[in-house]
């Protein structure tokens, strides 16, 4: 396995443990629960790399990275929203938010993981 593919399942399964934990033990739910575990993973994934590897990652492999998390996750999101179809049809307002609880992940992982913020980071 490539070193961008183990950070990339990595976050996957930080981000799968923080959802079961903060939404199911914790119970907080919504847009503000996938900020905070958006952001808590993507801040780990990028100190995680920062501490491991001891520099930022190029930009290659940080495109790798972020690719490979936002795949994963779009299947696993794409997943769920079939088997909420099989429940009811969802309307395009919530196949909206959907999305938007999705993009959340690989965006906050690609701002996390640029250099602008591991020069901050020193």
């Amino acid at each position: 396995m490539s070193l961008p593919l183990r950070y990339a399942v990595g976050g996957v399964a930080l981000a799968i443990v923080l959802n079961l934990l903060l939404r199911s033990f914790v119970k907080i739910g919504g847009i503000f629960a996938t900020l905070l575990i958006a952001t808590a993973t993507a801040t780990l994934l990028a100190l995680a790399f920062r501490f491991i590897q001891q520099r930022a990652p190029a930009p290659g492999e940080r495109w790798r990275i972020v690719l490979g998390y936002g795949g994963i996750l779009g299947v696993l999101y794409l997943g769920l929203l079939a088997m909420m179809a099989l429940q009811d049809t969802p309307s395009p307002m919530g196949v909206l938010l959907f999305l938007v609880h999705y993009l959340c992940y690989p965006v906050l992982a690609a701002l996390l993981l640029s250099e602008r913020i591991f020069a901050r980071l020193r």
